[in-house]
């Protein structure tokens, strides 16, 4: 998927004349898609456990709703409505992962029903009507970017950050390959994993000097890599990221070996929850609203993103750096699209056709492993 997102990536830089590279384009196509981008994190370890979620679009609306009551009805300081709108996030997780890990209904049913409850509540919050606009600070959680140092148009702090990322990423692969060595390991030749370095710190660097160019590396973007990280990390380094995988695979054979699946579904489930919050609280941030038709059909787009990325809807499959791809996969298509001027009934055709070619070629490979 990384090679489809480079390919598609160059024809709408050929069929926009370069505009999609352009450093505002650029900027825009990160905080039009960032809220996308954080529910495929969260929706990820939902399908890897074999299971859907829904809800996560309502969920965005329900919160909008929950945050504009609170900041522009009753006034409550914007650090407290976050954390309260998160609380009420993992509330809803609580509630739908309990009747999915404890009771047994499918998520499919539950989390349908989660989409018409949190829908409803939001049309009565609201009373079918919009509230704005939120208090200017709420406006940064979305819109905002990193301050810069210095003087001048050029962001000299976001190329800063970027050679330190670099920095990192170069020690983290050496020592990678010499705790493999170390073990006796198969590692790739040293040329193939020098080319792969080079070729990512150029992608890396190139598009952070692009954004340095218009304001900077946007809040968004930060929220985003915290998430890749701290998740890509739990994934592959935690026993509960083996948990979730197992029970994916196999819940049976889970079971047999001591993994309380039930807890990991319900957990996985209230995180969720907190992830579609924080979501909703971007997507308010950016409306600079809270509407009753906020998040509609989001939770199409974040399992098409997972879907995309590489999860099998049998469960056990996916990874987090998957998701993402996925999802950036949407966004590009999204905005190269509105760029050479597709109607928006055309875009969602297509999008439904990717997603269609894109699970049709998952079930395509494991037929071909089973023979």
């Amino acid at each position: 998927m990384i090679i489809a997102l480079v390919l598609i990536t160059a024809l709408f830089w050929v069929l926009t004349g370069g505009i999609t590279f352009n450093s505002l384009n650029l900027t825009n196509l990160i905080l039009q898609n960032g809220y996308i981008l954080v529910l495929a994190v969260g929706m990820v370890l939902v399908i890897i456990t074999g299971n859907i979620d829904l809800s996560v679009g309502s969920v965005v609306a329900f919160v909008g709703a929950i945050a504009g009551v609170l900041m522009i009805n009753n006034n409550v300081p914007v650090w407290l409505a976050i954390i309260l709108s998160l609380v009420v996030g993992a509330i809803i997780g609580i509630w739908q992962g309990f009747w999915i890990a404890y009771v047994g209904i499918p998520s499919f049913i539950v989390t349908l029903a989660g989409m018409l409850i949190f829908r409803g509540l939001t049309l009565y919050l609201l009373d079918g009507k919009s509230l704005a606009p939120f208090p200017d600070s709420f406006g940064m959680f979305s819109s905002g970017f990193l301050p810069n140092i210095g003087s001048g148009d050029f962001h000299i702090l976001s190329m800063v950050l970027s050679v330190i990322l670099s920095i990192f990423l170069i020690y983290l692969e050496i020592n990678k390959r010499k705790r493999q060595l170390n073990y006796n390991f198969q590692v790739v030749p040293m040329w193939i994993m020098v080319t792969k370095l080079v070729l990512l710190l150029y992608v890396i660097n190139w598009f952070t000097y692009k954004l340095a160019l218009n304001k900077g590396i946007p809040i968004v973007l930060l929220i985003v890599l915290a998430l890749i990280f701290i998740y890509t990390f739990i994934m592959k380094n935690t026993v509960s990221g083996r948990h979730i995988y197992a029970t994916g695979g196999n819940k049976k054979a889970a079971d047999l070996s001591g993994i309380k699946t039930k807890r990991v579904e319900f957990w996985v489930f209230v995180n969720n929850g907190i992830i579609a919050a924080l979501a909703g609280l971007m997507f308010a941030s950016r409306l600079n609203s809270a509407t009753p038709s906020a998040g509609n059909m989001l939770e199409l787009d974040a399992i098409a993103a997972v879907f995309i990325g590489g999860a099998s809807m049998s469960g056990g499959v996916g990874t987090v750096i998957g998701a993402i791809v996925g999802g950036l996969v949407m966004g590009v298509m999204n905005n190269g699209m509105s760029l050479i001027g597709i109607g928006i009934d055309w875009q969602q055709a297509i999008k439904g056709m990717v997603l269609l070619l894109a699970v049709g070629f998952d079930v395509f490979n494991k037929k071909r492993a089973g023979k």
